[in-house]
């Protein structure tokens, strides 16, 4: 694996120069996780951040009650963890490997040295993480203004996305998919049975075919 190729396909450094690329390289470790392994817990001091490159993680929180929230999933190119990183605070949630994955991990002390000795990598990086904020925001109010058929429909569009083919699979079993689109199972599941009733999508198993796209991204955007 070749970790300066990794470094530059990470899109919180997209930008950067190129001797920063090797910098960053330099300061990063290859770290491997087990389908279902915890990454780091919530409310812990957070020692550094990561960018998978393979397999992907899921953030999430856990009530009280022992109920499970998932706030992201992160796949290869996307960092994570950085924000409590720049603040000098705690994880404000667990991470755990969806399944098996290797990541790049940047250490916070030799990250914030690196930072302290180029002040433009400091401004650089204070911009993107600007720009992840903003992306966020606009996420959360997807999710809230939606109705739950059309954060559905957003979901498997992007997930025809990231896959590049009509035909994929679901990435999570569909509890843990009801969870991240703000409903329950047997919502998502009748609006699956809707869909392929409505001659929209096709289900066969964990696999999804899109049968009318026209008609999905309608629904996906119906509340915007």
């Amino acid at each position: 694996m070749d970790k300066l190729n990794a470094v530059k396909s990470i899109m919180f450094f997209e930008g950067l120069p190129e001797e920063k690329f090797n910098k960053l390289a330099e300061i990063s470790i290859v770290k491997k996780y087990k389908k279902g392994q915890i990454l780091f817990e919530a409310d812990v001091p957070a020692h550094g951040f990561f960018a998978p490159i393979s397999g992907r993680v899921k953030i999430f929180r856990t009530s009280p009650s022992g109920k499970e929230q998932i706030l992201h999933i992160f796949g290869p190119g996307e960092a994570f963890g950085e924000v409590p990183v720049f603040e000098g605070g705690t994880f404000p949630a667990h991470g755990q490997a969806v399944e098996d994955c290797e990541a790049l991990f940047f250490p916070r002390r030799d990250f914030e040295n690196m930072i302290k000795e180029d002040p433009d990598l400091a401004m650089k990086m204070m911009a993107m993480l600007s720009q992840k904020l903003r992306i966020l925001v606009n996420k959360i109010d997807d999710l809230s203004l939606k109705e739950a058929p059309s954060r559905v429909a957003s979901y498997l569009l992007l997930l025809r996305s990231s896959q590049d083919s009509d035909t994929f699979k679901l990435d999570l079993p569909k509890g843990q998919i009801a969870f991240y689109l703000g409903t329950i199972q047997e919502t998502l599941s009748r609006i699956f049975k809707k869909f392929t009733e409505q001659g929209i999508i096709e289900i066969s198993g964990k696999e999804i075919k899109i049968l009318d796209m026209e008609e999905l991204e309608e629904i996906a955007n119906e509340g915007r």
